[in-house]
């Protein structure tokens, strides 16, 4: 029997690992096939630890989360041919939140290239427009030029961030490198680059923002790591705040300036409106005038898609966002802003009155006609048992709209702007393996659990720390006929309310299926407890969120997007 290929230190396969290493890579999350065999032998050589996932969507999903919450690099490995079009949707939700993930694949020996090899296809053509940059390396000794540029167009060098994406035949990753060409340079970590903001730009900025009556901030992406600077210019200003999903927590929520639930009036009021790193999408209605009215726009960001989509601004700076607003603290020192402070306390003083509206409403919501329970009842008693620095990864279709308005997080997750449903599971395990000490909890549907179910048994095999609680509404149904046997005529449909709580048992993590609204504190507490857990409780199907009135995925306000929609008609035909 024929030994299999030696896989050296010199290898380039080697060179792959060490180069991840060196980079501060101490984890992949991949799903093993013969043509990354090379690298998976040699990161494990290496002592990177291989998270080992069941479906190479949820391997890219999770190397997404771990570089949204370390700010590190995400590495996602995944072998040819079925394995790399898995992994496209991770790879598409990565790309539009322009996470920093690097995904690496292999493909047949060179000589077999184009003649019916398994697995044999052209990985980059179809992965190029999800990426920022893709290619197959087949000579070994640009193994190490191809990982430096890819790695730092992943990190927005050289244009926006995202992820990137790289395959080597497996002859390649066999072939040696001359040690001669493993240069110290592009091993070595870069830092970030920094954008320093225009002066004269800073200047015109300052002065928009001491001059505007009712200025409001709105945070993206873009302005994670600058939220002190945020807070203390707003402060000055008397300004008020939005988050988005993509910055959840970056400002506190007993800061003055947040009036989250206020969202739909202030946007509407407001004559300054700042973008910190945020895209004017649909969940800010494109920026349209037929919703900020004669609204003026300051735009700050590092990256054009989040500078001037949709709206221009008056001013915009094009800079990093701590140093932009470092520079408009200066520039305002000591200066009297025209802000409207009565407008911002009365909004501030009606947030904190719908909020704690929310909250006793969340409480006693009334069963549904089934006798089963509220989701909101789920997500209070979720919200009086997890610490305040609990991690939340928020999943489903309607479920999500009820979990990201009803749980409070200073870090915080979700199928964000793609609309990625069945993100929940692997998000969870990844953020519970890279922050062990602070409790993770996924709330989710179970419609978008079933997506991704199956990585339970990951996380049960790496013992992720990790709950999974399942809004169970038995919205999968089955037929029923009008014969016990099978072949009889179907006549209508029942809701299945599956046993999730038994199949996280089966894998061996802590189940239950919890009923009672009643039973709800004492399941929670044990699960965690006992991580990884999962929790299936089973709400009624009649509860609709204003998302799910509105027929349209939005934030967490009383304001559907299709009402906006109708107002930016109104306006154009005017």
């Amino acid at each position: 029997m024929a030994q299999a290929p030696t896989i050296t230190e010199q290898s380039a396969a080697a060179l792959v690992a060490r180069f991840l290493k060196a980079r501060g890579v101490s984890r992949v999350f991949a799903l093993c096939g013969g043509h990354i065999m090379p690298l998976w032998m040699r990161l494990d050589a290496e002592g990177i630890q291989i998270i080992d996932v069941r479906d190479e969507r949820a391997a890219v999903y999770m190397a997404h989360a771990h570089a949204e919450l370390t700010g590190g690099l995400g590495v996602a490995l995944v072998t040819a041919g079925p394995g790399v079009t898995n992994a496209m949707t991770g790879i598409a939700n990565a790309y539009v939140a322009k996470a920093p993930v690097l995904v690496l694949s292999g493909t047949p020996p060179q000589q077999q290239e184009n003649r019916g090899a398994l697995q044999d296809m052209i990985h980059t053509d179809f992965v190029r427009p999800l990426t920022r940059y893709a290619r197959t390396v087949r000579q070994p000794e640009l193994v190490l030029q191809e990982l430096d540029e890819a790695v730092s167009r992943a990190f927005g060098q050289g244009g926006e961030p995202g992820p990137v994406y790289l395959d080597f035949p497996v002859d390649t990753l066999r072939a040696e490198v001359p040690r001669a060409l493993e240069l110290p340079e592009q091993m070595q970590g870069r830092t970030r680059d920094r954008f320093l903001p225009d002066p004269d730009a800073v200047h015109r900025a300052a002065e928009l923002l001491l001059a505007a009556k009712k200025p409001l901030f709105i945070s993206g992406r873009g302005a994670r790591g600058a939220g002190p600077q945020l807070a203390k210019l707003m402060e000055r200003l008397g300004a008020l705040y939005l988050d988005t999903g993509e910055s959840r927590g970056l400002v506190p929520d007993d800061h003055p300036a947040v009036v989250a639930a206020m969202r739909g009036s202030v946007m509407t009021e407001a004559d300054l409106v700042v973008t910190v790193g945020r895209r004017l999408d649909f969940q800010l209605a494109y920026g349209s005038p037929a919703v900020f009215g004669e609204a003026k726009f300051l735009r700050i960001a590092d990256c054009a898609g989040e500078l001037r989509d949709n709206r221009r601004g008056a001013v915009e700076l094009f800079a990093t966002a701590s140093d932009a607003l470092d520079a408009l603290l200066q520039a305002t020192e000591g200066k009297q802003g025209a802000a409207d402070r009565a407008w911002a306390g009365t909004a501030r003083t009606k947030h904190l009155e719908r909020a704690e509206k929310l909250v006793t409403s969340m409480k006693s919501a009334a069963d549904g006609s089934d006798g089963r329970m509220h989701p909101n009842r789920l997500v209070a008693a979720l919200r009086d048992a997890l610490p305040g620095d609990a991690v939340v990864v928020a999943d489903g279709g309607d479920f999500l709209s009820f979990a990201r308005v009803g749980l409070p997080a200073t870090t915080y997750l979700d199928p964000g702007s793609l609309g990625c449903i069945g993100v929940g599971t692997p998000f969870g395990v990844a953020a519970s393996l890279a922050l062990p000490e602070r409790t993770v909890v996924v709330a989710t549907g179970d419609g978008s659990f079933g997506f991704n179910a199956m990585e339970i048994d990951t996380a049960a095999r790496h013992k992720a720390p990790v709950l999974i609680v399942v809004a169970n509404n038995g919205s999968w149904a089955i037929e029923v006929r009008d014969q016990e046997e099978s072949h009889g005529k179907v006549v209508g449909t029942r809701l299945q309310y599956a046993d999730h709580a038994a199949m996280a048992r089966a894998f061996g993590l802590h189940g239950e299926r919890v009923e009672r609204a009643a039973d709800l504190p004492a399941a929670i507490q044990r699960a965690l407890a006992n991580r990884p857990a999962l929790l299936d409780v089973i709400v009624t199907p009649e509860a609709a969120s204003s998302d799910a009135k509105s027929g349209l995925a939005w934030v967490p306000d009383l304001q559907p997007l299709g009402a906006w929609d109708d107002a930016e008609r109104r306006w154009r035909a005017s």
